[in-house]
């Protein structure tokens, strides 16, 4: 029987552009979704380029090995995402043809690799529209990101008695450098609450901001939940009552079009191996008049002006918070993904996870004793879904859909502790998807935790 879903077929098999701009061709397929076949809307931009998502899944070539006698169904980007050819490509044409170490040389392969380096940091920060190529610091990931602003500005700002707020639903990466820094400072931490169904109680939010907090620090989107937090709203507000804002953009830099200057915030942080590029790479943005202020991080090499026996100063903005050899590579390769990403079109991204969600969503509520956490509705989450399914524990459900299916998710507290116990949890399966997500695999997870069931009804 043939079908039309009108949420898949807007996104799903939709064109990813180069322009933000799209118009309705009349070109379109026909995929297998399960038993039925589903007509597919195609998009074409300004350059009349046609990418379906079966196009732009042979970009990544892992995509086609099998685990376990089975095709592979990756369903944990959340975690990390998996790499196209052309970052893999980049990467290896540095270390074949230009590799050298940068900022020192003066020979041509040194030059080569600077200007690489410091082209993907430009690239970068078009990419989130930061003023200033200068704003964006190489970081290793998120997490170093968030421990730079809370060592360097941290330290010289907080003190004892001041306020900190953060939310329940934080990452360890956004929770546990605070705590150390209120350990170090006396300062204390209070904690946003949230809804049964995963949204932020901005009630309490407006509460805590009347004690003048000196920092606000809370994820755009949870690991867990899926929740988009409304951050314009919560960095405005923040802002109006005298605080500074930092925000974990892990899991929304890769998946949601980020405007830094839009948004008025003071940090965000995120990480290059959750946006199809490497691992070993993270960034952190801030204001310059901030980044200027803030004391260095970690001393040594290039992050210097001039060193004396027993003083010395710092460099100009980003050299002052990149000591050391810099990954090289791996912020060109991040250039490459920021280029891949581009290229589709950020918004293209939005839409296709939404509808991939959604249908996830449906389909979902088929199997019995499943239940889902985090907000019910595509728009309000991005593509990340928590379940737990019966008594069965998620660790073996996560084994189960790997070797009987080929499957792969998450399972654990996803470094989310406070928010388990919050559900009173001690772990939950994930799923998660990306811009090279099928329905047909949504459909083939169903089919494993239906499969699940049987094997413990035994």
């Amino acid at each position: 029987m043939r079908v039309k879903r009108r949420a898949i077929s807007e996104a799903c098999g939709a064109l990813f552009n180069t322009s933000a701009r799209t118009r309705k061709s009349p070109l379109s397929m026909e995929i297998l979704i399960g038993n039925n076949m589903v007509t597919y809307d195609t998009f074409t931009g300004a350059d009349q380029k046609v990418r379906t998502i079966a196009d732009i899944r042979k970009d990544f070539p892992i995509l086609s090995r099998q685990v376990h006698g089975k095709p592979l169904v990756y369903l944990d980007s959340a975690a990390s995402s998996q790499k196209p050819q052309a970052v893999l490509d980049t990467m290896s044409t540095y270390y074949q043809t230009y590799h050298a170490n940068v900022h020192r040389g003066v020979y041509a392969l040194s030059e080569e690799a600077t200007a690489a380096m410091e082209k993907a940091r430009i690239k970068v920060a078009r990419f989130i529209n930061a003023h200033k190529g200068k704003q964006i610091i190489f970081t290793r990931n998120t997490t170093e990101s968030i421990n730079l602003v809370a060592y360097s500005w941290g330290g010289a700002n907080i003190h004892a008695g001041d306020l900190i707020v953060l939310t329940i639903m934080e990452h360890h990466s956004n929770l546990i450098p605070w705590q150390l820094l209120a350990q170090r400072t006396g300062a204390r931490l209070e904690f946003i609450p949230i809804t049964e169904d995963g949204f932020l109680r901005l009630d309490a939010y407006e509460q805590l901001l009347q004690q003048q907090p000196k920092l606000v620090a809370f994820t755009h989107m949870s690991n867990v939940l899926g929740t988009i937090n409304p951050a314009k709203q919560m960095i405005a507000q923040a802002h109006a009552a005298g605080a500074t804002v930092l925000v974990d953009g892990a899991q929304s830099v890769p998946h949601l079009p980020i405007d830094v200057q839009e948004l008025d915030v003071d940090f965000l942080c995120f990480s290059g191996h959750k946006m199809l590029g490497p691992t070993g790479i993270g960034v952190l943005y801030g204001k310059r008049e901030l980044l200027e202020a803030m004391p260095p991080f970690l001393g040594g090499s290039i992050m210097i002006r001039k060193v004396g026996l027993r003083e010395s100063t710092w460099n100009d903005l980003p050299e002052k918070f990149e000591p050391g050899t810099a990954s090289i590579a791996e912020s060109i390769g991040l250039g490459a993904a920021v280029d891949y990403l581009s290229a589709l079109g950020m918004e293209n991204v939005l839409r296709h996870e939404q509808a991939i969600t959604d249908y996830a969503l449906q389909q979902l509520q088929s199997v019995p004793e499943l239940t889902i956490y985090g907000p019910r509705s595509a728009d309000k989450r991005g593509g990340v879904i928590s379940f737990t399914l019966g008594d069965i524990h998620p660790h073996d459900l996560a084994s189960i859909l790997d070797q009987e299916l080929g499957v792969a998710i998450r399972a654990g507290h996803h470094c989310a502790q406070p928010l388990m116990e919050h559900f009173d949890l001690a772990a939950t399966a994930r799923a998660s998807f990306y811009v090279y997500t099928l329905p047909e695999e949504i459909d083939v997870l169903v089919q494993g935790l239906h499969k699940a069931l049987e094997i413990f009804s035994l």
